[in-house]
């Protein structure tokens, strides 16, 4: 707090002093008060004024600069009334018990949501194992009678399904993971027998390289990522998916690599965005935007990075970065 701001905000009461003070010198001077002692009044009277005024202002400077260091440092700055202390000083302790009771009301009302939102993701976790028990059955009904006209669509009902319970979850990941070593090889052979058929009816040729290596990370959510990885590639018109692995000092480096029509550069940063189609988006109306946003989402809960590059019309390749960590070593 300034003292030139503290001044401009009194400056009304300090004019309503002044007409004050000076009415009553009309009428000390009316009933004839020698000059003397009117000067040494007006003094006394300015006086006490300036020194009332100037202890308000340290106390409220004192407490308000505290206040506003204490936001600043702050990161949630919602937790600042637990930063509080009450003032001695009327205003203050008003300004005290407002910022006390919005905590409180907000607190209940997040606790609220918050009740919603977990009662919401275990409606969808159940609704997802209820809705893959007649998928599953159908797609047997379809394998027994040796039909195929509709393997593929039941195939790709059952892809959505898992993104909607991989999307619920991927907002408390970390609650619902295992993480050791998982072998990269056998993580993307999992996707590669899952996706077969579709590989195969299209054409679709993979090549690896050094995947016999191991990363800290969640079995299961490592092969959903991948899936999706293989989706895009499926989705847009790649040929040729190349999986390659390199073992670094301090971490290993997935690299996911198709020769599919490309990201145009300009939506190159925005992929990871939810619901983000951008021009491919637009000319594939199978695109959601859902897919790549729920990898890097999952990466960020796991500690991994994902990072985005393409030339349109040539390739699109996505890495995926897992650390390294000594204590997390087995023999």
């Amino acid at each position: 707090m300034k003292l030139t701001d503290f001044i401009k905000d009194r400056l009304p009461a300090y004019l309503i002093f002044a007409v004050t003070w000076a009415l009553v010198l009309i009428f000390l001077f009316a009933f004839h008060v020698p000059a003397e002692a009117v000067v040494i009044a007006s003094v006394i009277v300015t006086l006490g004024a300036v020194a009332a005024e100037l202890w308000a202002f340290l106390r409220k400077r004192s407490y308000y600069d505290k206040l506003l260091s204490d936001l600043e440092q702050l990161d949630k700055k919602y937790l600042l009334s637990e930063m509080l202390s009450e003032p001695d000083f009327l205003d203050g302790r008003i300004l005290y018990e407002t910022v006390c009771e919005a905590d409180k009301s907000m607190c209940e009302h997040i606790d609220e949501y918050r009740r919603e939102n977990a009662d919401f993701r275990e409606y969808i976790e159940l609704w997802v194992h209820e809705v893959k028990l007649p998928v599953a059955g159908l797609q047997l009904m379809c394998h027994n009678d040796d039909n195929t006209r509709y393997t593929e669509q039941l195939r790709r009902i059952d892809e959505y399904i898992e993104n909607v319970l991989y999307y619920s979850r991927s907002g408390s990941a970390e609650k619902d993971y295992i993480i050791k070593p998982v072998s990269l090889r056998r993580a993307f052979g999992d996707i590669a027998v899952k996706n077969r058929g579709e590989l195969q009816e299209r054409g679709i040729s993979l090549q690896t390289a050094d995947l016999d290596v191991e990363v800290m990370t969640d079995g299961k959510w490592l092969t959903f990522m991948l899936g999706q990885l293989m989706g895009n590639s499926v989705k847009y018109e790649a040929t040729e998916i190349t999986v390659t692995a390199e073992d670094l000092p301090d971490s290993t480096v997935l690299r996911f690599r198709d020769n599919g029509i490309g990201i145009p550069e300009g939506d190159l940063p925005y992929i990871f965005e939810k619901s983000f189609t951008g021009e491919n988006g637009r000319t594939h109306m199978k695109s959601t935007g859902m897919g790549l946003y729920i990898v890097k989402k999952l990466c960020d809960r796991l500690g991994h990075a994902v990072a985005a590059s393409s030339v349109q019309g040539e390739f699109t390749e996505i890495s995926l970065t897992f650390g390294k960590n000594e204590l997390y070593k087995f023999e």
